[in-house]
């Protein structure tokens, strides 16, 4: 029997819901992701689409998202039949699955980061980072790893909401972006230091102009899997939220502090990179271990600095493992009145035993993590903004309650046409060229 909407808990403050949302977003997709995803598509160039993409893009998006959620105070899998719109759920399915395959391989990753800040205290990889990391990537201390941080991450969202989600998040995020500081600080006094920051921030439009169908499916997937947008995230956090929320002002938060500190990781990363000489983006998703690991290494207090980083990455990793477990846990709870207790530890299970062929291979980790970012996240956001755009009367209406203004205002107007057309045709464009590579990537035929 499912519980009733009364039964839902809410944020206790707004700046609750503010970090926790930012917490989802910020995580190894900003810390682990980005940096190799940027060095493998030009640096510079990546970063300008990227912040194109969660300007124009990103934050209208979580608006849609913000919008669903609200106004049905449900999972995404029910929200659509309480909007009333049930044959729709097939949507809200797809974002359980896509946040499902995520946090199979997502906590393997993360317990390869929960290794490094114990072996930063030991030096147990300076001497030969990338040996290291290809003897720690899989197997079956990674199997133990990626449990152990399963069960931290279902410990705290078994305690609920405001208990468990909130209270955690006013910690993790505040700590994460001091010792950033410190650390793009450190960074800033490193011999090659400027070369990093020549390759990040010095744009080279032809870099553009000859890579944009590579670099485009990239920065989208990337904006869309560090705001959490195309998993059902955003919904399940909104749809905690009471109807006094300016929905617009939050999300233009949100993504500034997510996108803040993916350019923050920037700083530091790159950086230290060419401090030892080494290509950006050649580790693939073992740059962050390999190139960072082992730049770590080279610089004095390695031990010391080794540890915050790798520390304050898990952080972040804990911080968006909490978010994609709510989804579904939200699921339990409003369809058959589970208690949370017992929903998080079994849906924990679940992702465990998921995630086991990703701690055994890495390939197979490479592969789920192309096919949900490049194509399950933009194909779920694509789908959502059909539905509000195209196919639910209150869009607007949803929109206008936190703004204080009327529906048919010019902003609310505004953003619904935007959606329908602006974001439908590029999400498309984005889609269409990523289905392309993937098929092209698993072996089919180059079809344009």
């Amino acid at each position: 029997m499912a519980t009733s909407a009364n039964a839902r808990e809410n944020w206790a403050t707004r700046i609750g819901f503010i970090l926790a949302a930012v917490g989802s977003a910020v995580g190894l997709g900003n810390i682990w992701r980005f940096p190799f995803q940027a060095g493998q598509e030009g640096g510079s160039a990546f970063l300008a689409i990227y912040l194109l993409f969660v300007l124009l893009i990103g934050i209208p998006v979580i608006l849609v998202e913000f919008v669903v959620g609200r106004r049905s105070e449900r999972n995404p899998f029910n929200a659509f039949e309480r909007l009333g719109y049930g044959n729709w759920r097939i949507l809200g399915a797809l974002f359980v699955v896509t946040g499902f395959a995520i946090l199979s391989y997502y906590s393997v990753a993360a317990g390869w980061v929960l290794r490094y800040t114990g072996a930063s205290l030991t030096g147990s990889y300076f001497a030969d980072p990338e040996g290291y990391f290809l003897a720690v990537a899989e197997g079956p201390t990674t199997v133990v790893l990626h449990a152990i941080f399963l069960l931290t991450t279902a410990i705290i969202v078994a305690l609920g909401i405001q208990r468990g989600i909130e209270l955690s998040v006013k910690l993790m995020i505040p700590s994460l972006i001091v010792i950033f500081l410190a650390l793009i600080a450190y960074a800033f006094t490193l011999e090659g230091a400027s070369q990093g920051y020549e390759y990040y921030f010095s744009l080279d439009t032809a870099v553009i102009a000859d890579q944009w169908q590579s670099i485009l499916p990239a920065a989208a997937g990337q904006a869309f899997f560090t705001l959490s947008l195309g998993m059902g995230v955003m919904i399940t956090y909104a749809s905690y939220l009471g109807e006094d929320r300016n929905l617009a002002e939050d999300s233009a938060w949100i993504a500034a502090l997510d996108t803040s500190i993916a350019i923050m990781a920037g700083l530091i990363i790159f950086p230290v990179l060419f401090s030892i000489g080494a290509t950006p983006g050649e580790g693939g998703a073992g740059e962050l271990f390999i190139g960072v690991g082992g730049a770590i290494a080279e610089i004095p207090g390695s031990r010391i600095v080794g540890f915050l980083f790798f520390g304050v990455v898990l952080i972040g990793a804990l911080s968006s493992a909490i978010s994609i477990l709510e989804v579904v846990v939200s699921f339990l709870i409003d369809n058959y009145g589970i208690d949370r207790k017992l929903a998080t530890f079994g849906i924990a299970a679940i992702a465990f035993v998921l995630g086991v062929p990703s701690a055994m291979s890495l390939d197979f980790l490479e592969l789920i993590d192309g096919i949900t970012g490049q194509l399950l996240l933009p194909l779920g956001v694509f789908l959502l903004v059909i539905f509000v755009g195209w196919v639910y009367p209150n869009s607007a209406d949803e929109l206008a309650k936190g703004l204080k203004s009327d529906a048919n205002g010019t902003i609310p107007t505004t953003w619904v046409w935007y959606i329908r057309t602006v974001i439908l045709l590029v999400v498309g464009l984005v889609l269409l060229i990523s289905a392309r590579d993937l098929i092209v990537t698993l072996g089919g035929p180059a079809l344009f």
